[in-house]
């Protein structure tokens, strides 16, 4: 049974992952120091997101996560949306977390791009191959990875914040203010896992109790540990480009033997997260497949613990993004901002659907978290053309694949007089 504090820990390791080593200074370069505003804003909204997600989790124990609550709210045809939605954050999000590692290795090695595109072709191919052959990362080991992650963070802004906190504040919003809701787009990658225990209701003794709980610690040390954290960006790495920004932070207070010690730990958590990631999209895929969401042949090895089809088809698509980005035909920031778009439309639909289900104050949460999510998404951009391609090809395929329905037998019954 889960306990308070390790409650709270699954919530925090559910939200922090690998990008923290590049989200936050994306979010600068779009719009300074105003980015702060970003910030603060996420994490108000986080407060009528957690609440929402942890009533789900306990009025409603369903396995399924999101998915599960949009198809008991909306029907099967939108959960299967939002399936393909999450499917095609994964496989844009992937590339983008490989070349991320791969720029903190070529940081340590002093390299170039040829370099961080090459170790991010060998960590994606390590993590497709180690998901064929069945090898996952257990969700313990992931855990202690993000619980080192939050400790270096931590340490890493105690030490840089005393010295730099007041540094390159000025001029605030030197794109603009609407600037900041572009930022909140951004960031909005480091804000999703809300969602992520309320299918966990089940293992504490009392949720009603203690799943709140659990939620609100994990809020605290979140609202902690991002706020410094967007400060110490701030003034560390505000008019730089540096594709490793958190090393030039931990390099601040540890010199070199810091930014040595980074790179080897952005390469354990990207593969990690890629690790379990690839292999529950994989599973998915099959699961949509079978549901006529995507093109059946995905399905046609599901019995597998990890179905080797929908690997191939990310291991293409995922050597297709790198070799992309290594030709400078597209940036991770550009992936970055495709997987938000995703993760923004899950949350949207999730959150309908939470409006529909619940009742009372829980609803006035629910809809607030909405109200909110919608005005992230207007931010955007172009970039809104992914999820709604991934749901007019989701659409498309329920359509090709629906079975055609037959004629009614004739009452056989009638020539027997009956």
């Amino acid at each position: 049974m889960l306990s308070v504090p390790r409650g709270a820990a699954l919530y925090v390791g559910a939200l922090v992952g690998p990008g923290l080593l590049l989200v936050p200074s994306l979010a600068v370069r779009a719009a300074g120091p105003a980015s702060i505003l970003a910030w603060g804003a996420l994490l108000v909204l986080s407060a009528p997101l957690a609440i929402t997600f942890a009533a789900l989790g306990v009025r409603h124990p369903v396995a399924g996560g999101v998915a599960a609550y949009v198809r008991a709210a909306f029907g099967n045809t939108a959960a299967a949306v939002t399936g393909a939605w999450f499917m095609t954050a994964v496989l844009f999000g992937g590339p983008a977390v490989a070349l991320i590692g791969g720029y903190y290795v070529a940081d340590l090695t002093d390299s170039g791009t040829a370099v961080a595109v090459a170790v991010g072709f060998a960590m994606y191919a390590a993590v497709l191959l180690a998901n064929a052959i069945g090898l996952r990362v257990s969700s313990g080991f992931q855990l202690a990875l993000s619980a080192v992650l939050v400790g270096v963070v931590a340490v890493a802004v105690a030490v840089a914040l005393p010295t730099h906190a007041t540094e390159s504040w000025t001029p605030f919003a030197p794109h603009g203010w609407l600037a900041a809701g572009t930022a909140a787009n951004i960031l909005m990658w480091l804000f999703i896992g809300w969602e992520a225990m309320a299918q966990l209701a089940g293992d504490f003794r009392d949720p009603t109790r203690e799943l709140p709980r659990a939620m609100a610690l994990a809020f605290g040390v979140i609202t902690v540990l991002y706020g410094a954290l967007a400060v110490a960006t701030i003034t560390v790495t505000a008019g730089g480009d540096s594709r490793v920004p958190l090393a030039d932070l931990i390099g601040v207070g540890f010199g070199r033997a810091g930014r040595d010690a980074t790179a080897v730990l952005a390469v354990a958590l990207t593969m990690g997260t890629m690790n379990v990631y690839m292999g529950a999209s994989a599973k998915l895929a099959a699961a949509l497949a079978a549901e006529r969401a995507l093109p059946s042949w995905l399905a046609g090895d599901a019995h597998r613990s990890i179905p080797r089809r929908p690997l191939l088809v990310l291991a293409v698509a995922g050597a297709a993004f790198l070799v992309g980005l290594a030709a400078g035909v597209s940036s991770t920031a550009d992936l970055i901002r495709a997987t938000s778009a995703c993760f923004v439309a899950v949350y949207l639909i999730a959150l309908a659907a939470a409006a529909r289900i619940l009742t009372g104050r829980l609803r006035v949460a629910a809809t607030l978290a909405l109200v909110l999510v919608s005005l992230v998404a207007l931010f955007s951009a172009k970039f809104v053309v992914v999820p709604a391609l991934a749901a007019l090809v989701c659409l498309v395929a329920r359509a090709v694949t629906r079975p055609i329905p037959r004629p009614a037998p004739m009452n056989s019954g009638a020539s027997h007089g009956l």
